[in-house]
Parts: structure tokens; C-alpha cells; sequence
């Protein structure tokens, strides 16, 4: 287990929506969480540990995929996290909450949009990751037909999108890129629009702009890289 350095937040917008966040994943949502998950197993034995998720919200995905700690300003979506059987901290990604070279990868699924800095938060991922260490993103794109969904819920005031801002897989690379991380390997799957969300489906590997989900995987780049 890392050691940690401290842990504050200031509060979230999501302690007003905690339940009905979570909800959504066993209601509408369900199909399209498992077909999330899905993408991500192949990609999880090339992964070192220990894990972190950044963004960890109710730990669904934390519990789906094995991770073991997660981190979230929210301080009811860090108790649902708990409950799930994650170790969970109080708190924001680019806060130095954790101890250099603490983890071998660091996940952030559906978070990148709703940072206020993601470039400090990546960098910070950046400093608490092992040599070698993975970063992991799991993203829904501006440009697919998901990302232009939701742009119009937020432009309608959408309680939960309201907060977000959507990149494109261009700034996502430059991002990365600039965070100190190389891209490895990207996958992209939930090629089904929506609303018309029927059946389980797999993934593809590589970019595809018409996926409501795409996965990045990025290396820590070494001195000398």
C-alpha cells in the first residue's frame, strides 16, 4: 500500500447526484457499462500494479476491474466506492496525495472531461507512477456521436454534463504527450449510437472516430526517451 502524503478536497458537485449517478449503471446504463468493461480486459494483464483510478466516483469500475484504490473529491460517491471494497481517499487528481513512484498504473475512466486542469492532473499521475508505470484512459470523445450527444445535454444545462468539457482524440494524444507519457496501445468500442444500445458488442483496436468509447493506454516516458 503507497504512503500518503495528505488528503483535502473541497466539496463536489456530485454529492448532490451521488445516488442518482450510481443508479444510472443498473438502470439505463447497465448494457452500456459491460460493454466498457469489456474493452478493458484485454489490456489489464499487460498492466503493472499496484492499480489507482483517479475519478473513482462509486467505484463501479474500480470493482468491475480490479482496482484497488481510488481517489474522488465526492464525499458520498467515495463511501459507495468503499462499499464496493475499494480503498478509497478524499480528494482531487492533481493534489499530491500520494507518494512518488507509488503506483504501476493509474486509470481515469470518463474523469478527463470533468477536470478543471486535466494537464496537472495527468502530470500528477505522472509523478506518482513507477518507472515504466501505465496511464490508462477511458473516454468518450468529442467528436464521436456519444461526445456530440452529450455536448447538446450540456448546452440544454444536463445536471451531470453541465460540468463537462469533451476533448478530441487529437488533444487526448497532445495531452498525453505533454504529461510525459507515449501512447502504446488505444482500442475503441460502443460503435452502436445512442439511444439504440441493443446488445453487447466487442472492441477494435485503434482510433475510430464513430466510438462512443475509446480506451488510450500511455507509458511513462524515462529519461532519455
Amino acid at each position: 500500500m503507497p504512503r500518503i502524503k495528505r488528503n483535502y478536497s473541497r466539496s463536489s458537485p456530485f454529492d448532490d447526484l451521488g445516488l442518482e449517478y450510481d443508479a444510472w449503471f443498473d438502470e439505463e446504463g447497465s448494457l452500456i457499462f459491460f460493454v466498457e468493461v469489456q474493452a478493458f480486459k484485454p489490456l489489464l494483464n499487460s498492466l503493472p500494479r499496484p492499480w489507482l483510478e483517479i475519478g473513482v466516483g462509486s467505484g463501479r469500475f474500480a470493482q468491475a476491474l480490479g482496482i484497488e484504490t481510488g481517489v474522488d473529491p465526492s464525499v458520498k460517491l467515495v463511501a459507495m466506492a468503499k462499499h464496493r471494497g475499494v480503498t478509497t481517499f478524499r480528494g482531487r487528481g492533481e493534489q499530491k496525495i500520494f507518494e512518488k513512484d507509488s503506483f504501476g498504473t493509474v486509470f481515469l475512466i470518463l474523469t478527463l472531461c470533468f477536470l478543471n486542469s486535466p494537464l496537472r492532473v495527468l502530470k500528477e499521475a505522472g509523478r506518482i507512477l513507477m518507472p515504466g508505470g501505465k496511464l490508462v484512459l477511458g473516454l468518450v470523445l468529442k467528436e464521436s456521436p456519444w461526445g456530440k450527444f452529450y455536448q447538446v445535454k450540456k448546452a440544454e444545462g444536463h445536471r451531470f454534463y453541465k460540468y463537462a468539457t469533451f476533448h478530441s482524440y487529437d488533444e487526448v494524444v497532445k495531452l498525453v504527450a505533454r504529461a510525459g507519457f507515449t501512447i502504446e496501445r488505444t482500442v475503441s468500442t460502443l460503435f452502436q449510437r445512442p439511444g439504440a444500445v441493443r446488445s453487447a458488442e466487442g472492441f477494435a483496436e485503434g482510433y475510430f472516430s464513430d466510438a462512443g468509447f475509446t480506451i488510450v493506454m500511455g507509458g511513462k516516458k524515462t529519461p532519455g526517451d
